[in-house]
């Protein structure tokens, strides 16, 4: 098993090389950096043009190599790193191929460029990823320069309360226990800038908030009584007037990652971010690790 991690020179930065070496340590494991290069169409092309290409290509993916292997030395000379070059129609595609080749135990993305420093973006790797990647996704915010600790220092589930959302809690839990870090599970409770109308009154949205965190804390509670986390995680309702907000709430550790689920669509076997999720991702200050149902 290794942690893979996607990256090309002049791309996104070097955030993921930094999260994945935290990963790959915390999981005693090794990385494996990967490029995937564009393929070319099957279209017959002068041989000059195939041999330039060629070049380009092999050009691309040892530069590639020699910036992760600078990064990665400076960060831990002692981990194991292999440096991969897939040729792909896309990068989502060639990064599915290495995962599977590699048996990957994670896969690390960096943000997208067009993001804010501090924030997590989606890009459209990481969109098409988050509804095919067979394992755990991680995504950092762009600028992300890894923890002081030099490793992971907890987790923290993000459970809704619903029956559905259960696997993040125990596969978090699983997580936890694995690399001897604690465990948070939140369940924000927000309310939106359009939460009812207006002639409802702000009176009766605080009550229903209220009754909504109310329950969220039972939902938590059973956690613990039905023996899914252990006595000493620490469990939290978050409410705010907006996802923003409501991340900015909880106080988050050097070197935390927040884990989110992901819901089944229909009955094809890919998943999806539902629109919370979504927001989550958004606002996190923490690097996202998205488990797949």
């Amino acid at each position: 098993m290794t942690v893979v991690v996607g990256y090309l020179a002049g791309k996104a930065g070097l955030s993921a090389l930094n999260l994945g070496v935290e990963a790959a340590r915390t999981l005693k494991t090794s990385l494996s950096v990967v490029t995937v290069v564009p393929k070319p169409w099957s279209t017959p092309s002068p041989a000059k043009v195939d041999a330039e290409y060629a070049q380009y290509a092999d050009r691309l993916a040892a530069d590639s190599a020699n910036q992760a292997k600078a990064c990665v030395t400076t960060l831990d000379a002692t981990l194991e790193v292999s440096f991969h070059k897939y040729a792909h129609r896309s990068a989502a595609g060639g990064l599915l191929e290495a995962v599977a080749e590699l048996k990957a135990e994670v896969l690390v993305l960096g943000s997208a460029a067009d993001g804010g420093l501090g924030q997590v973006v989606v890009g459209s790797t990481a969109d098409r990823l988050l509804h095919s990647s067979p394992v755990p996704l991680a995504i950092c915010p762009r600028g992300y320069r890894g923890s002081k600790s030099h490793g992971l220092t907890r987790i923290t589930a993000a459970y809704p309360g619903t029956a559905d959302s259960l696997h993040v809690v125990e596969r978090s839990a699983a997580l936890a226990t694995q690399l001897g870090i604690p465990l948070r599970v939140i369940t924000f409770a927000v309310r939106g800038r359009t939460m009812y109308p207006p002639e409802v009154g702000l009176d009766v949205e605080t009550s229903i908030l209220q009754s909504w965190a109310l329950a969220s804390r039972e939902a938590l509670a059973a956690l613990k009584t039905k023996g899914i986390v252990g006595d000493d995680v620490v469990l939290q309702v978050v409410t705010g007037n907006g996802w923003d907000q409501a991340l900015d709430t909880p106080e988050w550790e050097d070197g935390e990652l927040l884990a989110i689920g992901t819901s089944p669509q229909g009955t094809i076997a890919r998943v999806f971010l539902g629109s919370k999720g979504t927001k989550i991702v958004r606002h996190s200050p923490v690097p996202v690790l998205v488990l797949p149902n």
